[in-house]
């Protein structure tokens, strides 16, 4: 007879454990329990938190700023469903993270058992795999692939969902079963470019007069060698939320406040790592009048979608950037960038000039932009910003100037604020981390604000809070002939709810009380600052139409370019 040393539940844990996250996130079920108690008998931290979508967000947030792999657990039934948001959410990040589920006992299958349900049928379409593991000397191995398609194994990076069966977890397998190689890390493999798909590329590159790169998640890996291809190639930078902070705004090739003229104007698009979605008009001549484009991305899906370009080079993103740099042999005409990023410096300027002078609403309470001037009066330059909300992400994506930043995502994941910055202060507990959310979103995981204090998440969270969903009150103001409906709420005191989960609170009424209030609240974080912040605003998106949701593009103007091009008729 082999020798049976160990349960699964122990070898789950000393998976996790050799695989290395820093800590692991869950809320505690009787299904899962067997692992949650090797666990914590190895060390292994474990963020309890009050709603298991809370720690899906942040294993997502620990996976996008470390690198890391994510995890979270989650017990068996509402345990689970409760987090599908979440994961859906991770999925549109492309967020490696592993979700372990609880499971009823394998022996109860269709009997009706406690907490039944067909995780895995719920899971699959928003998941890189989903399964339920039965068989006992098999889990090690189901769990190495888990984690090898997390990574981004055969496909884009992203959450992957696995459940044990509680009496499968009991079961104790042979030590042979359990071969060194399932818990040895494996880095992914990087394919190399093909050369004669970067020579394309130089060679319109080298033609064009007004190139343009466009970062997204594949990119992250790959600064220095972004970098190095913007100062061979003059070409203009635009970053999107995914890879924010990447390319510092002082480059001279960042022309982010001049976002809409670049694509108007560009001839060659580069887009690196970036999926041609919603938010770049998924590529369309109606966003991108002129240009012409180059996809580099590893994955497909950030690489074939919507519009595959004249050349795509697939492999390393780091490698192919590298390769790129090196083919372009003339020096580079910068005019064109040179031009945009003086252009965007200014607009910049004087629009974090504005901030302080923004005027209250007819309501005497303050515009949330005065929040942001006091936040870049506060913030140093290693800041972690996370924004959340729908009107105030607005806001947030020109005001809040943090070198990392994570918001709401193309998910448009309301929620996210609290937990994001919850695992952003563990992950780095000496960066200054601030979540500026608003009052509706803050509602969806407002009970995180507990996790923070029983873990000393030292984050500093500021609610923008106008009592109302605004973007979408102000749009039933404006085209429902004024009919207001379900989108007001309570001017409710979130600094006192602050103040009786033992952080510290205080709520602002007036502009000139807030940067004392975000003094006082950084040096005791976690710290709550509920400000009171104007209804009469008049959002980005709500004025380019991302609200009404046009047919054919998410905003007015390239809506009505799509309906030129494809010769719609309104009447």
């Amino acid at each position: 007879m082999a020798p049976t040393s160990a349960t699964i539940a122990d070898w789950t844990a000393r998976f996790l454990e050799a695989r290395g996250p820093t800590r692991v996130f869950g809320l505690q079920g009787g299904h899962i329990q067997p692992i949650w108690d090797r666990l914590s008998t190895l060390g292994i931290p474990i963020v309890d938190v009050r709603h298991e979508g809370a720690a899906v967000h942040m294993a997502t947030a620990h996976a996008l700023l470390t690198g890391e792999l994510g995890v979270a657990l989650a017990t068996s039934g509402p345990g689970v469903t409760n987090t599908v948001t979440s994961v859906a959410n991770a999925d549109l990040e492309r967020a490696p993270i592993l979700v372990i589920g609880g499971c009823p006992p394998a022996r109860q299958d269709h009997m009706g058992p406690l907490q039944g349900t067909p995780h895995v049928d719920i899971m699959r379409p928003i998941t890189r795999l989903a399964r339920t593991l039965r068989t006992a000397d098999q889990v090690l191995r189901e769990l190495d692939h888990a984690v090898a398609m997390a990574r981004g194994h055969g496909g884009l990076p992203g959450p992957v969902y696995i459940e044990v069966p509680a009496d499968v977890l009991r079961a104790r397998i042979a030590d042979a079963a359990a071969l060194p190689e399932y818990l040895a890390d494996r880095p992914a493999s990087r394919a190399l470019p093909d050369p004669r798909d970067v020579e394309r590329a130089a060679a319109l590159l080298a033609g064009a007069t007004h190139p343009l790169v466009i970062s997204g998640a594949g990119a992250r890996g790959a600064r220095d060698a972004l970098l190095a291809l913007l100062d061979a190639s003059g070409a203009a930078y635009l970053d999107t939320q995914e890879s924010r902070g990447l390319v510092p705004a002082r480059h001279p090739a960042y022309a982010g406040a001049m976002r809409a003229m670049a694509m108007a104007d560009a001839d060659l698009v580069l887009t690196v790592g970036r999926k041609l979605d919603y938010q770049l008009g998924y590529g369309s001549p109606a966003a991108f009048p002129r240009a012409r484009f180059v996809r580099i991305a590893e994955f497909p899906g950030e690489r074939d979608d919507n519009r595959p370009g004249e050349v795509a080079i697939a492999g390393a993103v780091g490698h192919a950037l590298t390769m790129l740099a090196q083919s372009l042999r003339s020096p580079p005409d910068c005019a064109w960038r040179d031009g945009l990023h003086a252009k965007h410096v200014e607009r910049a300027r004087k629009y974090l000039a504005s901030l302080d002078a923004t005027p209250n609403g007819a309501d005497g309470r303050m515009h949330p932009n005065r929040i942001f001037a006091a936040l870049d009066r506060q913030l140093r330059g290693d800041a972690i910003g996370v924004a959340d909300g729908g009107d105030i992400l607005s806001f947030a994506r020109l005001g809040l100037d943090a070198s990392t930043y994570l918001d709401s995502g193309a998910f448009g994941c309301l929620g996210v604020g609290v937990p994001y910055a919850n695992a952003a202060a563990l992950a780095f507990p000496d960066r200054p981390v601030v979540a500026v959310c608003g009052d509706g979103a803050f509602g969806l995981h407002a009970m995180e604000i507990d996790t923070a204090a029983r873990h000393g998440c030292r984050a500093v969270f500021v609610i923008a809070n106008n009592a109302a969903w605004n973007i979408e009150r102000v749009d039933q103001e404006r085209h429902y002939d004024g009919r207001v409906y379900g989108t007001t709420l309570g001017d409710s005191d979130y600094a006192a709810m602050a103040r009786a989960f033992d952080l510290h609170g205080e709520r602002v009424r007036h502009a000139d009380e807030l940067d004392a209030a975000l003094e006082r609240a950084f040096a005791h974080a976690p710290a709550l600052v509920d400000v009171a912040v104007t209804r009469d605003t008049l959002s980005s998106d709500l004025v380019k139409g991302l609200s009404i949701v046009p047919d054919y593009q998410p905003l007015t103007a390239w809506d009505d370019a799509e309906r030129e091009r494809f010769d719609v008729d309104d009447a």
